[in-house]
């Protein structure tokens, strides 16, 4: 679906920022000359493709300008995006910065908190996002055009939710890449060539994914499935599950969780 207004990307050649950009551009979704980025220098590296792109280091230029804009800066620069943007429709990919504080920063009452990952260049992020209850069905249905054009995308109820799930969804591919690399070890430990674990690793990776999102079944009846059909994958499960291997893996997930909400302060 194309949306047929004009949007600015505040740190839009960082990388969150330009890979949710180019999804939209590669899908249709935003016109080039309808795009808008600020960055500090005001180049266009990265979008050399797209030469109607609009590129400036002026953030409040890109606040004139634009209809819905976007933030995506690192939350320890959350001061540099201090914009006159009353009217205008916010959305936050900022890891921790709350509406209270997009509110106090921006002057803007239409705030869109979210969160999406660099896998939106791919258009395979997951990009939940909430709003206050007043947001206009307008405004709502801008904010699902631009989020699902990186991938998957679904309104949750509160901000507590947007702080989980940029610690589970977010740092693509951080913890799969932490699971895989301790498969790789293992293969390594027994005597397997390192170039034949990585790659014999990412290619299950690859094709869990792929499987796991074309099911129709839970992550949770999978792994009971596998159990009960009692062969040796059964074995490492049990084995796992005695260990508490879940229960670790929720106490490194809530560290993440817990990160994220103190990463930006409060003003």
């Amino acid at each position: 679906m194309s949306l047929h207004k004009t949007v600015g990307v505040i740190g839009g050649t960082g990388q969150l920022g330009s890979a949710m950009a180019t999804a939209w551009l590669d899908s249709g979704c935003i016109t080039p000359g309808n795009l808008w980025i600020a960055n500090r220098s005001g180049s266009s590296s990265g979008f050399d493709a797209w030469p109607d792109i609009t590129f400036t280091n002026s953030n409040q230029a890109l606040a004139d300008a634009c209809d819905i804009i976007i933030l995506s800066v690192p939350p320890a620069l959350l001061d540099t995006v201090k914009i006159s943007a009353r009217g205008k429709l916010i959305i936050s990919v900022m890891a921790g910065v709350s509406l209270k504080q997009l509110a106090a920063h921006t002057g803007s009452s239409r705030l869109v908190r979210a969160m999406s990952s660099p896998a939106a260049r791919q258009q395979l992020a997951y990009s939940p996002w909430t709003a206050e209850s007043g947001l206009s069905g307008p405004d709502r249905e801008a904010v699902d055009t631009l989020l699902s054009a990186c991938g998957l995308s679904d309104a949750v109820p509160d901000e507590g939710q947007i702080e989980i799930f940029t610690a589970l969804t977010g740092p693509v591919p951080g913890f799969a890449a932490f699971f895989a690399d301790s498969m790789v070890q293992y293969a390594l430990a027994n005597g397997v060539e390192p170039d034949i674990a990585i790659r014999a690793v990412k290619q299950l990776f690859l094709a869990s994914g792929q499987i796991m999102s074309a099911d129709t079944v839970s992550p949770e009846d999978r792994v009971r499935e596998m159990v009960d059909y009692a062969g040796t994958t059964a074995a490492g499960l049990i084995r796992m599950q005695e260990l508490g291997l879940a229960g670790l893996i929720a106490e490194g997930l809530e560290a993440s969780t817990e990160r994220v909400r103190t990463i930006a302060g409060e003003d």
